[in-house]
């Protein structure tokens, strides 16, 4: 494990990756660790997103949907991400929000299972996946319901009522990895469906849905795969799935013709009928930027580096804040956490804030956790240093312990 900064560096200049960093927009001096939040700016996105508004729209006009592809870009870019989360092609495609498609997968997935009640989820899973089941739940109004064990206790306590099992396979609070693999062939042993929200995976490290079996997945745009504030999410569908049932979204663009303009709708076959409106085109092209970016690297290599990365800074900050009340709330085997490093402490919020001030980013999650996300393309070793060192600061100077530093902004 390097000791000082000079080793750091020499890290560095040996790192596979660096030439990478070159790919995005990142401001001088400023050390980003929120991109498990939100993505740095691919330098491809501003011009091509720019050539869109000015060519495909301003001089195309309505002729870029078949143009210049417009109408196929869920599918496109769906298959590109297809490749990041070990997916055939058609079987992932983009479209609505994260807790959109976990609401029509669920509901796929329950219209398979129709003589069992149960959700089954970890009570540390994102609260926007429990609250579309608890939705859900109580639209269909016939007894199936959510039920929360802890994380530890999932795979346990799948049973024969159990319908789908889902689970982020990240916790977004520590960084503390399910095992997918296993998971999903205790839920499928029991008769159960595998969900998998794979909003703080895709894009972090290689993550192989056909492997594990997966039924169902689902996960977000504008992380990992850096396509900007708000960018569409998408869906995995397993093929042996997709003709079996309808969505309950019975939008346009899922039916199987939908410039027949047929008042009767008749679903897509395929991941198609996972559309439902029209898509929002210049967060696809985004989005498209941002993962055509990570399709240029290795992912066995980011793994790898976050693995370092992240084992780096558990060890910095140990050494250099110990005795002020942190505690590490992410799993210390680097093999059981994802590309993000958490750590516990009773004034998390303010510390966060007074860390932003000096241009260290990173978030904070209630109730008391400091949150670091590690993206490997362009956060260098050097910059896990400047980090630790900074918390070193603030809290040996009690930095933190200021009025404008505790007043609680609206996004935390």
């Amino acid at each position: 494990m390097p000791t000082d900064l000079a080793a750091c560096e020499a890290l560095d200049r040996a790192d596979p990756l660096a030439r990478h960093r070159d790919a995005f927009e990142l401001p001088a001096g400023l050390v980003y660790l929120d991109g498990n939040s939100l993505g740095a700016l691919p330098r491809a996105t501003a011009a091509r997103v720019a050539d869109v508004i000015r060519r495909e729209w301003g001089q195309d006009l309505i002729t870029s949907w078949n143009k210049a592809g417009w109408i196929d870009l869920p599918r496109r870019v769906g298959d590109k991400i297809g490749r990041l989360v070990g997916a055939a092609p058609g079987e992932v495609i983009v479209a609505d929000s994260t807790s959109i498609n976990v609401f029509k997968v669920l509901a796929a997935a329950l219209a398979l299972r129709p003589d069992r009640r149960t959700i089954l989820s970890d009570s540390g899973n994102f609260p926007t996946d429990l609250y579309m089941a608890q939705g859900l739940a109580a639209l269909r109004a016939d007894g199936r319901r959510l039920r929360l064990e802890a994380p530890e206790d999932v795979a346990a306590a799948i049973d024969d009522d159990t319908a789908v099992v889902m689970l982020t396979e990240v916790d977004y609070r520590t960084g503390r990895l399910h095992d997918m693999a296993a998971i999903t062939a205790a839920a499928q042993a029991r008769g159960a469906l595998m969900l998998w929200d794979l909003a703080h995976s895709a894009g972090a490290f290689p993550v192989d849905l056909a492997r594990c079996n997966a039924d169902f997945a689902v996960g977000c745009g504008y992380k990992y795969l850096n396509g900007g504030p708000g960018a569409p999410a998408f869906v995995y569908v397993a093929a042996r799935h997709q003709d079996s049932f309808r969505q309950p979204l019975s939008g346009w663009l899922g039916h199987a013709a939908p410039f027949a303009f047929d008042t009767s709708y008749a679903p897509a076959r395929g991941i198609g009928r996972y559309l439902c409106g029209t898509p929002p085109i210049l967060s696809l092209v985004a989005l498209e930027c941002g993962v055509d970016t990570l399709l240029e690297a290795d992912m066995s290599a980011i793994r790898a580096k976050s693995e370092r990365m992240t084992a780096l800074f558990i060890d910095l900050v140990e050494r250099l804040c110990a005795g002020h009340g942190l505690e590490l709330a992410s799993p210390r085997a680097a093999a059981r956490r994802g590309s993000q490093v958490s750590f516990r402490h009773p004034e998390g919020y303010a510390i966060m804030q007074a860390l932003i001030a000096r241009g260290v980013i990173g978030d904070f999650r209630a109730p008391d956790i400091l949150r670091f996300g590690f993206t490997p393309l362009y956060l260098r070793h050097v910059d896990v240093w400047r980090a630790a060192d900074t918390l070193r600061d603030v809290l040996a100077t009690r930095a933190w312990d200021a009025p404008r530093f505790r007043t609680r902004a609206a996004v935390t």
